[in-house]
């Protein structure tokens, strides 16, 4: 038995009818080697039965709660039935993308029986008219909740029911697992009062440590001079979402992105994936008419695990908020100042200390903190007051080796997160294998063509990498120094920025302005030497060197 924390008690807070509150990886496997022989429900089956054992995650159930008062306990469920849990479906004919985006949209639109250990997975046959997806390919869609795993712990479980090996049947395991009963009405209830008590002496204690967190990290952002924080807009995905869910997933070489991101001194596959995803958004809003003059936002989960391993379960996560550069027209000038956002949200997210989001959790009673967070969202998604991001970009590194699962490949890696009002478009990007995705997901209503929306992210991916093919070193290098007020904004290039666009080479050999100070005094001080009579003070400034 154990209880939640109060950051994973706040996701079941969250759930409601329009907001299901689960991570749903997808995992499309090749079973060409096992052609004469394909994979059944049965093998399945044993492959999860035989790796229970690696994760709580799959058998243990909500118990507990005092009505809200209190956080609920994890409990070992003695009726645990496997077969609930696992279910059999087929695409219907003739299976293509287009019907699997649909039924992967639809499985997740629907909530988890909070009865129960609290996922589910989907055998999903069918695929062999589906573009992209190999011959004779199945998929696995699997449904847990964010009160049980973040992105991070959601990876390692989907390591977790897999092999290193193409064995067909995993070998037999000791399994020591018992159930275990529900607490008694006393020890809810004696707890959840010993926990009100303690709230106060809590709140004075993290308050003492955030005034000092906040001031440090307002420092740190103070001496980054380059960029300034992302300013607040609305877009048509800051609004109450409904129960309908949409989805769709651009799927790219992990090289042609690796080979982007050296383009620019300093930038990281993650930045990489935030232009493209500003590069289409920008697109997407323009094509509707509903392009701000000033970039969107973004947020992005950052783990705060000191060691990845398949027993650090829960939510273990802070924030921070990235610039997407939909104001920029050029794809390299936007990567460029996705980098220099990322940078500094970075840095400020430091000094603040990862541990705020769980701290400040802590506080309130875990009731209140859900009726307050669901009434915020429903009163902010129904105004026009600005937010202070727009989207969601989780990024999730996948596993870097070859998983099989009952003699079948692992091929390809998508997923798809919860929504929120207010944070009605969601991009899930998982890596594996070679390849990289971003799945995205939202609600009909904001987004009635996610078939367009993947044209707009995949047209603002080779626009990016046919620039960075095009891009001289040096210019890349000298990227990272430039400052957001050089930006390229809307359509027309102005001032040093187009002059610096129309001859690139120039900008090369005109490197006499260096920026930093520090460099021009270095220069100056050889000819300070070479002079027959120095100055006093310039005398005064060498001795003391």
């Amino acid at each position: 038995m154990q209880k939640l924390t109060e950051m994973d008690s706040s996701f079941l807070q969250q759930e409601t009818a329009r907001t299901p509150m689960h991570i749903s990886p997808v995992l499309v496997y090749d079973q060409s080697a096992r052609r004469d022989h394909p994979v059944k429900y049965g093998e399945i089956l044993t492959a999860f039965e035989r790796n229970l054992h690696k994760s709580s995650i799959f058998r243990r159930k909500l118990a507990g709660g005092a009505f809200g008062l209190d956080t609920p306990y994890w409990v070992e469920d003695p009726d645990f039935d496997l077969e609930f849990h696992i279910r059999h479906i087929a695409l219907p004919q003739p299976g293509d993308w287009h019907q699997f985006c649909l039924l992967l949209a639809r499985l997740h639109a629907r909530g988890l029986d909070m009865r129960r250990p609290l996922w589910e997975a989907y055998v999903i046959e069918g695929l062999n008219n589906v573009a992209g997806l190999p011959d004779h390919s199945f998929a696995i869609m699997l449904k847990v909740h964010h009160s049980a795993i973040d992105g991070i712990s959601g990876a390692e479980i989907v390591t977790a029911i897999h092999s290193l090996t193409d064995e067909i049947e995993p070998p037999p395991v000791t399994d020591t697992w018992q159930g275990e009963s529900d607490p008694t009405d006393w020890q809810i209830w004696s707890q959840a009062y010993l926990n009100t008590l303690k709230r106060p002496a809590t709140l004075l204690d993290k308050v003492q440590h955030l005034v000092p967190a906040v001031i440090r990290a307002s420092r740190k952002t103070a001496e980054h001079k380059t960029t300034q924080r992302p300013p607040m807009v609305r877009c048509r995905f800051n609004g109450p979402v409904s129960s309908s869910r949409v989805t769709d997933a651009l799927i790219m070489d992990l090289a042609e992105v690796k080979a982007i991101r050296r383009s620019v001194e300093g930038a990281t596959v993650n930045d990489v994936i935030v232009a493209i995803v500003g590069g289409g958004l920008r697109k997407y809003l323009q094509n509707k008419e509903e392009l701000p003059e000033t970039t969107l936002s973004c947020t992005a989960p950052i783990n705060m695990r000191s060691e990845r391993n398949s027993a650090s379960t829960g939510n273990q996560v802070s924030n921070m908020t990235i610039s997407m550069g939909t104001d920029i027209a050029d794809p390299l000038e936007r990567l460029r100042a996705v980098n220099l956002s990322a940078t500094e949200s970075k840095a400020f997210a430091e000094a603040l200390g990862t541990s705020v989001i769980m701290d400040m959790s802590e506080i309130m009673v875990p009731q209140v903190l859900g009726w307050g967070m669901r009434a915020a969202s429903l009163a902010t998604a129904s105004s026009n007051i600005p937010m202070p991001f727009n989207v969601v970009i989780s990024n999730i590194p996948g596993p870097q080796v070859t998983l099989y699962l009952a003699g079948a490949r692992l091929d390809l890696i998508m997923g798809m997160g919860p929504l929120l009002h207010t944070m009605g478009l969601f991009h899930a990007v998982f890596s594996a294998s070679g390849r990289i995705t971003i799945n995205f997901l939202s609600c009909r209503e904001m987004l009635p063509d996610p078939e367009f929306y993947q044209q707009c992210l995949r047209e603002a991916f080779e626009e990016l990498k046919a620039a960075a093919a095009l891009a001289p070193v040096a210019s890349s290098k000298r990227a990272t120094g430039g400052k957001a007020k050089a930006r390229v904004t809307g359509k027309v290039k102005t001032g040093t920025r187009a002059k610096a666009a129309a001859k690139p080479k120039a900008k090369v050999k005109t490197g006499a302005k260096p920026k930093p100070e520090a460099r021009t005094k270095t220069r100056a001080k050889p000819k300070t030497r070479a002079k027959p009579k120095p100055k006093p003070k310039t005398r005064a400034k060498l001795r003391g060197r």
